[in-house]
């Protein structure tokens, strides 16, 4: 008989899981010891030693067994552990020391076997949390005197602190290289094999592993705010959180628990047989259904994590497995979210260094990778930069603020006219390829200037929604802030079905209602303007290598990686984990009740009975554990050129 799967909604302590695991994988030396010592008494003629042996082995595990059931009442969940300590209470009562001894050790391999197979399928998300540094070395001291290096705890880092990454050490913040060049092993976030190689002043991830010379790094976020830090507390939900169809399987455990007690009763009261009803409850296995969906689904998790995709839950991947619909934003999805300042048109009196020189110190305060942009380029051009104060963002729209006393705004048409400042018609800035975008620039109420931005288009955006298709995408949206007449222009010739273009965060949050009318909506998008419409789809997807930290907080499934590619892989993954996971829960609970019903009937004795369930046991969880090794395509597709 197999111990209940912790899939409770309160995330345990780590220590009480490791204890708990740890409980599980070493209570099969107990029965086993104790069968053993008995067979071998039996077969010497020692009759009472045997039964003493084997009793003893029996009440050991019900003893711990009793522990747990008790536990799983505190918390309120009734399990089909019951089953287990009336099956072994009632081999005890009526006699049959053998056979609570066979189910003793039934119940603890089960239990050993569970351990195992939530180890593997866990595996790659607990090597996330393993990986997570403790202590940086940090460069301290100035002046004359060299800077002395001082390991300090990660707490302690603050931005602008320099650290010195040595040979094999793990990233402990985001931040940039300040002196050398990084080789970075990305495997752990991204699932991409081959080192990448960054420059000076290059943008770094926490959590990727130096694989080349030391290199010091510049910190541009504290720990607990970097990339690395938020996934591990993504993977600490992801693993706590119980998933739809296993709460369904809890209310069938319950149903299953009647059936079984009906069984056993009516089996006795017929036959005024106590040993077919013993023979019933030894059968009644509760592997299919608390077992068979969290091995499964955590197996799904952990293949989706090797692949560069974090998916917060087995809820998340059981909608990911059901969504039909994609929402998908712009900017950093289908182009590469990088935009450059093509033109600056400055409207007299201002000219064009000060205009831009207003615009970007403004845009300091943005986390818009067009705001970003801007600020590059002005530093490119030697503009001194002001701090800005009194900053007011309005996602989707624009940002307002002060820089040197002057009003300044930067941001689209709604913004200007929210502001009663009117602009001179931009026209169409679509060209060719380039997915364009405009920002105008106000200075003290009045038009300062007009900026064009171009963020290409990604080169496998095609080849990406194409094997989303495949994957079982039936409708592809693209909702995005830019004009028409420019998603129009990025869209041809890309496998799209609608556009919905102009809006505001508020608008794209519309547009994924309306569309989930049609069916389970996934929405895809980077920004803080998409936080929104993320959490209103069935299933929000969020860029988490360089997107905002309100989009992956919002969303469900975070891409490790700056790409989609790797989420129509993670879709196969999901629906075969999910059919996996029916499937051993049907055929499961189909061969326990075949086996209730004959050893109803007499045909099975309780020995013969455990040692039926157990081959069930062991085939359900073996047939989910399948969910770990599903249907690749490639090695990894996650980065591919763009």
């Amino acid at each position: 008989m197999v111990g209940s799967a912790a899939t409770g909604d309160a995330p345990a302590s780590r220590p009480t899981l490791e204890w708990a695991a740890a409980l599980r994988a070493g209570l099969v030396a107990l029965p086993l010891l104790g069968l053993s010592a008995g067979l071998v008494a039996q077969t010497l003629g020692h009759a009472n030693a045997a039964a003493l042996a084997w009793s003893l082995a029996t009440l050991a595990v019900l003893a711990v067994l009793l522990i747990q059931v008790a536990t799983s009442l505190a918390r309120g969940d009734v399990g089909l552990d019951l089953v287990a300590v009336l099956s072994m209470g009632g081999a005890l009562a009526l006699s049959q020391p053998l056979a609570g001894a066979v189910i003793a050790l039934m119940f603890a391999s089960g239990q050993s076997l569970e351990a195992y197979a939530d180890g593997r399928a866990s595996r790659a998300m607990t090597a996330l949390i393993a990986r997570q540094p403790r202590t940086a070395l940090r460069e301290e001291g100035n002046g004359a005197k060299a800077p002395r290096m001082r390991e300090v705890p990660l707490a302690d880092l603050a931005p602008g602190d320099r650290i010195l990454v040595r040979a094999g050490d793990v990233l402990p913040v985001d931040g940039r290289v300040a002196a050398g060049r990084a080789v970075l092993d990305l495997s752990s976030l991204t699932g991409e094999s081959l080192p990448a190689a960054f420059a000076g002043n290059a943008a770094v991830l926490s959590g990727s592993l130096n694989v080349g010379q030391a290199f010091t790094l510049v910190a541009e976020r504290r720990a607990d705010e970097s990339t690395y830090a938020g996934i591990v507390r993504l993977v600490e939900a992801a693993r706590a959180a119980k998933a739809p169809m296993a709460r369904l399987a809890d209310r069938y455990a319950l149903v299953f628990l009647l059936v079984t007690l009906v069984l056993a009763g009516g089996a006795w009261a017929a036959s005024g047989d106590a040993l077919r009803a013993l023979a019933v409850l030894v059968v009644a296995t509760p592997c299919p259904l608390i077992l068979a969906v969290p091995v499964a689904l955590v197996s799904g998790l952990s293949r989706a994590a090797r692949c560069g995709v974090l998916v917060k839950g087995g809820g998340a991947l059981e909608a990911l497995a059901k969504a039909e619909i994609l929402v998908i934003d712009k900017t950093g999805t289908l182009t590469h979210g990088r935009a450059h300042l093509r033109a600056v048109t400055a409207l007299p009196p201002f000219g064009e260094g000060e205009a831009l020189r207003l615009a970007a110190s403004l845009d300091q305060a943005s986390a818009h990778p067009i705001a970003r942009a801007l600020v590059e380029e002005a530093k490119l051009q030697g503009l001194s930069l002001a701090t800005p104060s009194a900053v007011t963002e309005v996602p989707g729209d624009g940002v307002i603020g002060l820089v040197e006393g002057r009003r300044v705004g930067a941001g689209g048409p709604r913004l200007m006219r929210s502001q009663g400042i009117a602009f001179p018609s931009t026209g169409s800035n679509a060209d060719g390829p380039l997915a364009s975008a405009t920002v105008l620039v106000a200075v003290d109420g009045r038009p300062a200037a007009i900026l064009s931005f171009a963020d290409p288009l990604r080169r496998d955006g095609a080849a990406i929604l194409a094997s989303l298709r495949d994957s079982g995408i039936a409708r592809v949206v693209l909702a995005t802030g830019d004009r028409r007449t420019i998603a129009e222009a990025l869209t041809a010739g890309l496998p799209i079905d609608a556009i919905a273009a102009d809006l505001d965060p508020a608008d794209k949050t519309k547009v994924v209602l309306g569309e989930r009318l049609r069916g389970p909506v996934m929405m895809v998008g980077d920004g803080i303007n998409d936080a929104p419409a993320l959490a209103a789809a069935d299933l929000g997807v969020a860029l988490g290598a360089r997107g905002a930290a309100a989009a992956a907080e919002a969303a469900d499934v975070v891409l490790l990686v700056d790409s989609l590619a790797p989420l129509p892989e993670a879709i196969r993954i999901a629906k075969h984990s999910r059919a996996i996971a029916l499937q051993s829960v049907l055929v499961g609970l189909g061969l326990s009740l075949a086996g209730m019903v004959a050893a109803a009937f007499g045909a099975l004795t309780p020995v013969q009975g455990a040692l039926l369930q157990e081959a069930i046991d062991v085939a359900v969880i073996l047939n989910a554990m399948r969910a770990l090794s599903g249907p690749d395509r490639g090695s990894h597709p996650g980065l591919p050129a763009t």
